[in-house]
């Protein structure tokens, strides 16, 4: 018998997540809101919704951080619920040790392993029940099959000769205990329960018994063991009087000769919600949840189904239900934190919602460490101010705040590093696009809107330069268009912005692409660089929000 803890959680933690399209300031922002969150008392977890991108990586790298868990659903998982023990039986297990299992409170069922751990059956009180409340039949069929050393152990009793060639066929008699002939007695390969008469044992093995299982008899005549020796006669001495002998023979079955075999189990990884709607079909108290190796590591039950709720999320760096998590309109939404424009928005209950005009979600982070008193490690700070930097593009950006600005200064006395040395360290490897195909570019940074019931999405690649995306203009296009058709829109838009000549080249596919050009008229000379163009947030999206409105 083996108990394995299951995968269990004394505290539901919290999962703080940015946006499925991950920058440096979404990530940095999650991993400080979580570590702030600890230091409060709060279990927390920083989680990312997609791969990082370079300039993240190098960050999460240089400062010691490990890459933030991937979210894929914030709907729950049996894995990730408190499940009941699963207490693993082997098929040589007593239905007398189960019951006691049973009594002690362990279980109503319990799923049956083999040496690996994998299941192989389930064995409830009811299999038990069948046993001692259906036909005799059975009884006899199992107790044909069941090891001598599983009756040694059920009825307490000492195995004095063990034969390989034994001869049961399950039925038991009990024999009158007083001396007298046996001759009236069928006992050929039977189990027959005898008393204390030396001369009745021995003429019972010769008229064929399979077994002996003798009570009130502290020891057998050696006449016995002998005559047992030639007629292949197994030999007991119980430990009971004659009828709990009796009553307890039928317990002595090892559970896999009667578990039941096609189990309906629950894989770790399968969302709760689908579990309750599989549940509603089948009518079993308690259902094994295996791993990937059929390993069970717990037991769901339709409690558990009552009961259950789905993650707790802290949205942060958007507030919009596209650009988050699978499943996040069932998920708990606590809180947002986010410096975006707030869209359409609707939740169950109210949460806690926090939206500053700032450059960095990463700036709300640090203000918040400041007004409750919390220090900043210098690591954590490094990451942070990289985050700053990122999104207001070393203050260049229109979206950059005098907060952005002060809080930038804070963080750097914080890491002990100086702004414009660590920017240009940051830049020149978030810029470098060798090596990268048009895809990848394209995807790194990528965001959906919806504006006036019009989809957009909007790719946007820092680059060195302009001369980066000369002749790519087919390629980038092509990626674009696939965009449109996979996400059904009506315009995708690709910004390539370069920090050192301050603007941004524009590409553009779909059948409203003509709001580009509306939006940037030097949109149609291609290399053009639209000066002073440089968010995505302030400058962007509220230019094709304009035309759109318009149009």
């Amino acid at each position: 018998m083996k108990s394995n803890g299951g995968l269990m959680m004394q505290q539901e933690p919290l999962y703080i997540t940015g946006h499925i399209h991950p920058d440096t300031d979404s990530v940095a922002s999650a991993i400080g809101y979580a570590f702030l969150k600890r230091a409060m008392g709060i279990p927390a977890k920083a989680c990312r919704l997609g791969n990082l991108n370079t300039e993240t990586r190098y960050l999460l790298e240089r400062f010691h951080f490990e890459e933030p868990e991937l979210l894929e659903d914030a709907r729950i998982q049996l894995q990730e619920m408190q499940l009941d023990h699963p207490v693993d039986l082997k098929a040589e297990t007593t239905i007398f040790e189960t019951l006691q299992l049973m009594q002690s409170g362990q279980g109503q069922g319990f799923g049956v392993t083999d040496e690996n751990g994998v299941l192989i059956g389930i064995v409830t009180r009811s299999d038990i029940s069948f046993v001692g409340l259906g036909d005799t039949a059975l009884g006899i069929d199992l107790l044909k099959e069941t090891p001598v050393e599983n009756i040694v152990k059920t009825i307490s009793g000492k195995l004095v000769y063990k034969d390989e060639n034994r001869h049961i066929n399950g039925k038991v008699s009990i024999v009158a205990l007083t001396k007298n002939h046996v001759k009236n007695y069928d006992i050929q390969d039977r189990i027959v329960i005898i008393g204390d008469d030396t001369q009745a044992q021995c003429d019972l093995i010769r008229k064929g018994a399979g077994m002996l299982v003798m009570v009130w008899t502290k020891e057998v005549q050696p006449e016995v063991i002998e005559l047992a020796r030639h007629y292949h006669c197994q030999l007991v001495l119980s430990g009971h009087g004659s009828m709990n002998t009796s009553r307890y023979l039928y317990f002595s079955v090892p559970i896999g000769l009667i578990m039941t075999k096609k189990v309906v189990t629950f894989s770790d990884y399968e969302l709760a919600e689908d579990v309750s709607r599989k549940m509603l079909k089948t009518r079993y108290r308690m259902y094994p949840v295996v791993n990937k190796k059929y390993q069970p590591i717990g037991y769901v039950t339709r409690y558990h189904m009552m009961n259950y709720t789905n993650k707790k999320i802290v949205m942060v760096d958007h507030n919009e239900f596209s650009q988050s998590v699978n499943g996040i309109e069932q998920a708990e939404l606590v809180e947002v934190l986010d410096h975006h424009r707030i869209c359409d928005f609707a939740t169950s209950k109210p949460v806690s919602f926090r939206n500053e005009i700032v450059g960095s979600t990463a700036t709300i982070v640090a203000k918040i460490f400041k007004e409750n008193q919390i220090p900043i490690p210098k690591d954590l700070a490094g990451l942070l101010l990289g985050a700053v930097l990122s999104d207001t593009l070393k203050f260049q950006s229109p979206t950059t705040t005098q907060k952005d600005i002060e809080v930038a200064n804070m963080l750097a006395a914080f890491a002990s590093l100086d702004i414009d040395a660590f920017a240009t360290d940051m830049f020149t490897v978030s810029s470098d696009i060798s090596g990268k195909s048009v895809e990848q570019l394209v995807n790194t940074d990528i965001k959906y809107f919806e504006i006036r019931n019009q989809k957009l999405m909007i790719s946007q690649v820092i680059i060195p330069c302009v001369d980066y995306v000369l002749g790519l203009d087919e390629e980038i296009e092509e990626e674009l268009s696939k965009l449109v058709k996979q996400r059904g829109l009506d315009v995708c838009v690709g910004v390539f912005t370069s920090i050192l000549e301050n603007g941004s080249v524009f590409f553009a596919s779909g059948h409203k692409k003509h709001w580009v050009e509306e939006a940037f008229p030097s949109y149609k000379n291609r290399h053009m660089v639209q000066k002073n163009i440089l968010s995505r947030k302030n400058q962007i999206v509220p230019m094709l929000t304009d035309v759109i409105t318009k149009s």
